[in-house]
């Protein structure tokens, strides 16, 4: 993205996830909301609806040459781009629902199909990953000021063992399928896990491997993918085992593997 500077665009991207993470705290500190079906039955509400508004308000104002792809916005997701930034205000709306805290603001700059810069921040549970400009990603700590940031560590995948993996896997959408693929490794510790924290515990080295079976569209993963390649991990089509790419028709993803790199992959 030759016409824009990669440190305001991290930057830029960090501030709005937090904004839109104060938007979504308010909503939830609430002793009641309204919660709606959107057209596929998934849910939704006003917390979505005010983090998308203050999200896309910022991208478009400072981005405003670069497609912009959000999940609260039926008429983003009918264009057929290769580098974009894609959005979704509130991953995990049904552990908002149930007041679980695992849910997350994700913003992520997609170039040439494959997600290169990304945001991940979860409000109620005090967490913030996103890729440097420079290359890698950190996790940052302390008070998450707008404009100032603080403290932030390095991230880098774990060394797994094969013999004693710890896997993540959703809370939200487990299946047979998904507990019979799993039952084909080694596994020392399995934790249940919503929205694309999943990626980011991976990135931290607090598990070795995410393994998806089921339905995600592509503004659910971009921004945890950008954060697990930057810290070593890899993101595959369980298929193929090649990347995850980005900008597909429906933007909807085949089942993933998402790993730090040694886990050895069970072939199909």
């Amino acid at each position: 993205m030759a016409d824009y500077d990669r440190a305001d665009m991290v930057a830029t991207f960090r501030r709005l996830a937090i904004l839109a993470g104060d938007a979504i705290m308010e909503v939830y500190g609430r002793d009641d909301f309204d919660v709606r079906a959107k057209s596929d039955d998934s849910p939704v509400t006003q917390a979505d609806e005010a983090a998308d508004r203050v999200i896309s308000a910022g991208l478009r104002a400072a981005f405003e040459k670069i497609p912009l792809v959000t999940e609260e916005q039926s008429e983003t997701h009918n264009q057929s781009v290769s580098t974009f930034i894609i959005v979704d205000p509130l991953d995990g709306t049904k552990e908002f629902v149930q007041r679980r805290g695992d849910f997350t603001v994700n913003i992520a700059l997609v170039e040439d199909g494959v997600p290169t810069l990304g945001v991940v921040f979860a409000p109620a549970k005090g967490r913030l990953f996103y890729t440097a400009a420079t290359g890698g990603s950190v996790e940052e700590t302390g008070e998450f000021a707008k404009d100032t940031p603080g403290p932030v560590t390095r991230l880098c995948v774990g060394a797994p063992d094969n013999t004693a993996l710890r896997v993540v896997a959703s809370k939200s959408h487990r299946s047979p399928e998904l507990e019979s693929y799993i039952d084909r490794y080694n596994v020392a510790d399995s934790v249940a896990a919503g929205s694309s924290l999943k990626f980011c515990l991976v990135a931290v080295g607090e598990a070795d491997f995410y393994p998806r079976l089921g339905p995600t569209m592509e503004w659910d993963t971009a921004a945890g993918d950008a954060v697990l390649r930057g810290a070593g991990g890899e993101v595959v089509d369980r298929s193929t085992l090649k990347s995850l790419r980005y900008g597909k028709a429906d933007f909807r993803n085949p089942h993933f593997l998402a790993y730090s790199r040694g886990v050895d992959l069970k072939p199909e």
